[in-house]
Order: structure tokens, then C-alpha cells, then sequence
């Protein structure tokens, strides 16, 4: 190629905004708070039993972490049980949820699409990246969809190179 014809980079040159998930991953520790320990003989919580604990745990341990309360054993956990550890994690916790640590995932997403400000992307051709090392949940993708769709022109999947088109706004 001579001076005269420099190589054009298309994808570049395409105003095409990238939205990568992982770029946007919420960073901090997540922890399951697992009640099984709890239990009294593995089958049912007694409220005597989770108040003294609660009384007695260090709930420091849980400053800026993303927590999910859950059970790992099938037992009667009465739903003020969740609520109460909710109280005694949310002066310390940067989130709390109930749980397993896929759910945990799941909800951290939900709350990161619904916080996302989709002003940038206002009546643009947007590519939701597609490939991630780190564990971003099938749910952000299609949460993330459903809240771009009324603004954007076009959405994509993929990378900008290669993409599946989504969606293309009717041309008024």
C-alpha cells in the first residue's frame, strides 16, 4: 500500500459502540452466607438459635462484599429468617441477596443493567461483546437487551468484526 491509499480500519470507521460486560464487571468479593450450620438437627432454624448468632457474628467480615444468604439443605427456613440476616448484612455489605452463588451472580447483573446509564448509546449501533474470561450470567445479556432495544438504531452480538444482528430500528 502506498501513502496514497492508507489501509481504512471499517470497524472503526463504522461508529459502532462496543458494550463489553466484562469491562463493566461489578468488582468485590462475593460470599454465601450458608445457614445450614445453623440448623437445628439439619432440619428447621430456630429463632432462638439464628438471634444469638446474629447477635454474636462478626458482620464486619462482610464490609464492601456482595452476600447471598441461602440454605444449603433442604430445611424449613421461614422467610423472616432471610429477612433478619438482611438487617444485621446491609450496614456492611455492598449488596445482599438471597441465594445460592449462581443466583448471587444473576442478581448483582440485574441490579448493574437496571443502574446502567444507556444515555451513550442513545440511537446507536451497538455490539454487545460476546466472548468474557470472567462468569457474566445469560441473564445480564438478555436484561442488557431488553434495556437498550427502545434506544438504540441497531444491536448486534459478537464482536465488531463478526456479529449477529439483533435488532434494527425502523427507519422513520
Amino acid at each position: 500500500m502506498s501513502d496514497n491509499n492508507p489501509i481504512l480500519n471499517k470497524v472503526a470507521a463504522s461508529g459502532i459502540i462496543t458494550l463489553d460486560l466484562e469491562e463493566m464487571y461489578p468488582q468485590g468479593e462475593r460470599v454465601v452466607l450458608d445457614l445450614k450450620p445453623l440448623l437445628w438437627q439439619e432440619v428447621a432454624l430456630k429463632e432462638d438459635d439464628l438471634r444469638d448468632f446474629c447477635k454474636a457474628h462478626d458482620w464486619a467480615h462482610y464490609k464492601g462484599k456482595f452476600v447471598a444468604v441461602h440454605c444449603s439443605a433442604d430445611a424449613i427456613i421461614p422467610t423472616w429468617a432471610f429477612m433478619l440476616v438482611a438487617t444485621y448484612l446491609q450496614p456492611h455489605a455492598a449488596f445482599v441477596t438471597q441465594g445460592d452463588a449462581d443466583q448471587l451472580e444473576r442478581a448483582i447483573f440485574t441490579r448493574f443493567v437496571q443502574q446502567l446509564d444507556i444515555g451513550p448509546y442513545q440511537q446507536a449501533r451497538v455490539v454487545v461483546k460476546g466472548c468474557s474470561k470472567l462468569p457474566i450470567p445469560l441473564n445480564a445479556y438478555v436484561e442488557l437487551s431488553a434495556k437498550l432495544l427502545p434506544v438504540v438504531k441497531s444491536l448486534m452480538f459478537g464482536e465488531p468484526c463478526s456479529t449477529v444482528l439483533l435488532y434494527k430500528a425502523p427507519k422513520v
